[in-house]
């Protein structure tokens, strides 16, 4: 592949999504090698079992062996003379960058017959959505009142005005008691 081409891969991905998920390809313990005689169908059951997004990737390590990207007729036959694109390099990353299958295998034609092979679906990542935060209520309509009736403060016996606490709407619950303090006692606190 060229180095325009890889370069293009690694801009589109990290454009593509900032959570985009990186996949070992057979798992941390496996990696990309021949599979055992009875469990031919490792990659593919490996595959099988996740969600791959555009924009995520495959993270391919090998030994002595090499990766081939090829079209659907290729996998089918273990034929890689034709490649999409060939690696040798023993860790190869694979940027998933259209939806559609992809198809994978060993360029050694027997050990892509012998299980090293995997074909992968990838698709559109979902819409993330969004939740609105939840709509606040307009207050109800203010009904306008009445206009009261407010009598004029009377005045203590010791000259200072007493409000009327009926019409007296923003009299704080607490108040000091005036009649305590005009006889020269410890104010108390009433509660109303």
């Amino acid at each position: 592949m060229s180095h325009f081409h890889s370069v293009f891969f690694a801009v589109t991905a990290v454009i593509t999504s900032v959570s985009a998920t990186e996949y070992k390809v057979g798992g941390p313990a496996v990696g990309w090698r021949l599979p055992p005689i009875n469990d031919t169908k490792l990659y593919n059951v490996w595959a099988s079992r996740r969600r791959f997004y555009v924009g995520d990737s495959l993270r391919f390590v090998y030994g002595y062996d090499s990766l081939v990207v090829v079209e659907k007729w290729g996998f089918y036959h273990c034929d890689s003379r034709n490649p999409v694109a060939f690696y040798n390099d023993g860790e190869t990353v694979i940027y998933l960058d259209k939806v559609g299958p992809m198809y994978f295998m060993s360029g050694v034609p027997d050990n892509c017959k012998q299980g090293l092979n995997m074909e992968v679906e990838v698709m559109n990542r979902p819409p993330v959505i969004h939740n609105p935060p939840p709509a606040i209520p307009n207050p109800p309509p203010a009904i306008p009142s009445p206009p009261e009736k407010t009598n004029p403060p009377t005045e203590s016996k010791s000259g200072l005005p007493i409000a009327d606490s009926a019409t007296n709407h923003h009299a704080p619950p607490l108040f000091l008691s005036l009649a305590a303090y005009h006889h020269h006692e410890t104010p108390s606190i009433t509660h109303m």
